[in-house]
């Protein structure tokens, strides 16, 4: 047994938690500064152009309630977005408040860009894992996954 498997054997779900949150955060914040470098685009912004490239135009309050945000988040968001090109809004005819998002050509070729610069950060990150230690992540995962919401599909 090497030391690392010795200090697993007798950490806690709490230690092994905070430390797989602490991870997740630091490889959360590598791939969104990759991605930033290279295409220009954050994750919470490419998460929104990709809802939109999913769904098609969408009611902000709708893209909001699709990514699980606040709507002034998301407002802040579009408006960025807005400004680079990325995205228009138009005003709903039947209720001026209502603005329909809907993702421009220039939208769709940087949110290519993004989602590849963030595939790159992954593959540098996961893969210094072998195929095996993949498929064993990937089951934990799954089961943390499961344990997390229930056993429902999120």
């Amino acid at each position: 047994m090497d030391q690392h498997e010795a200090t697993a054997a007798v950490s806690t779900p709490e230690q092994v938690g905070l430390a797989f949150l602490t991870l997740a955060h630091s490889l959360r914040e590598r791939v969104d500064q990759h991605m930033t470098s290279t295409a220009g685009l954050s994750l919470s912004r490419t998460k929104v152009l990709r809802a939109l490239a999913g769904r098609g135009a969408l009611h902000q309050a709708e893209l909001a309630a699709a990514l699980g945000q606040a709507p002034r988040s998301v407002t802040q968001i579009v408006e960025g977005l807005e400004r680079l090109g990325l995205v228009v809004r138009t005003g709903d005819p039947e209720d001026r408040r209502r603005k329909t998002v809907s993702l421009t050509d220039a939208g769709r070729t940087t949110l290519a860009a993004a989602e590849q610069a963030g595939r790159h950060a992954l593959r540098e990150c996961f893969g210094s894992l072998g195929p095996r230690q993949l498929a064993v992540l990937d089951g934990l995962l799954a089961h943390l996954g499961d344990a997390v919401t229930g056993g429902r599909a999120g």
